[in-house]
């Protein structure tokens, strides 16, 4: 077990803590907070999460501390926080493989649906159909066209098997019925350094981790798969301005294991949505493409069972296997 001095001396946490504080009926944390993030340092849900802890922790002059447990689609560090005291000093920051990785990895120690109380909806990230600027198209309905004609379909990156990425391509060949051929790769940032040199044409890229190099001319973007318009791309058009009904989001989520006070569920839910009123983080979010939305614990409960049911149905029509 971590102690405050082991907490305070670790070289990936985050230990900001301003004079302020609100005021709180509980003493709730009165101790530094572990905060999982079940991926490596540098992603966009580490990224993400920094974000809204150092802000939290500025806010409550308490200490939200980055623990970084990468590996296996976040199931690691997911097991780590399914078997933590329910007592709020560990809480899980995970994303959209909380809502894929049960379809994708059935022999699992834990449940997420049994062993997790959702608590907070931080974040929601479209992907952007990315291509190679050599690629002479304009927009998804030329795409469509290209893979009809293509011996074989067209080969798209991923960023990984199961990743969303993955997700969205296959989405993509079911609801348009075009060929397409998964490429997957160990990671967004390979996947991108490929398009951008033309091995691999075609990826639904992270919105954050793509616009440097969209606004840089080093890819071309084709359509995001959010709603509306981006607020760094505000011409783009969406996917479902050509298939409609399509809708991918890389989101983020906090989480705390099963049998932690709904007090403490209700105060943090409380203090970050604070935070998302901030004005310098609604800046933030914004230079990133990440959208998001004030939400209760019930609400994003009722996401996250949405989300599942929905990306769970997408792995077995695919056929996608993992985890044995």
């Amino acid at each position: 077990m971590l102690t405050r001095r082991n907490l305070l001396k670790t070289s990936a946490a985050i230990l900001v803590a301003g004079a302020g504080g609100a005021g709180a009926q509980s003493d709730w944390p009165n101790k530094p907070v572990k905060v999982i993030v079940t991926y490596p340092p540098g992603g966009g849900a580490d990224t993400t999460a920094r974000i809204l802890f150092q802000k939290l922790s500025e806010m409550w002059g308490k200490f939200f501390v980055i623990d970084n447990r990468g590996g296996a689609g976040g199931t690691i560090g997911a097991a780590v926080a399914a078997k933590a005291d329910p007592d709020g000093y560990t809480i899980m920051h995970d994303a959209t493989a909380y809502s894929v990785n049960p379809a994708l990895y059935p022999k699992l120690s834990f449940d997420y649906a049994k062993d997790f109380e959702p608590v907070f909806l931080a974040s929601l990230v479209p992907n952007i159909l990315v291509v190679t600027p050599s690629v002479e198209v304009k927009t998804l309905a030329e795409i469509i066209e290209l893979a009809k004609k293509a011996p074989g379909g067209l080969d798209f990156a991923s960023s990984g098997n199961g990743t969303l990425q993955h997700l969205c391509l296959e989405l993509l060949k079911f609801m348009a019925k075009v060929p397409i051929n998964h490429i997957p790769y160990r990671g967004g940032g390979l996947a991108l350094n490929d398009v951008v040199g033309g091995q691999v044409k075609y990826f639904f890229s992270n919105g954050s981790a793509s616009i440097g190099l969209v606004q840089g001319g080093k890819v071309k973007a084709i359509a995001h798969t959010g709603r509306g318009r981006l607020g760094t791309l505000p011409d783009l058009p969406t996917v479902q301005d050509t298939i409609p009904g399509f809708e991918a989001y890389e989101w983020n989520g906090v989480f705390v294991p099963t049998g932690t006070s709904p007090e403490i569920v209700r105060k943090l839910n409380a203090g970050l949505n604070e935070v998302l009123r901030q004005p310098d983080i609604v800046a933030r979010f914004k230079s990133l493409n990440i959208d998001y939305r004030q939400n209760t614990p019930g609400e994003f409960r009722s996401f996250v069972t949405a989300e599942t049911e929905r990306w769970s149905k997408v792995v077995r029509e695919a056929g996608i296997k993992l985890g044995g």
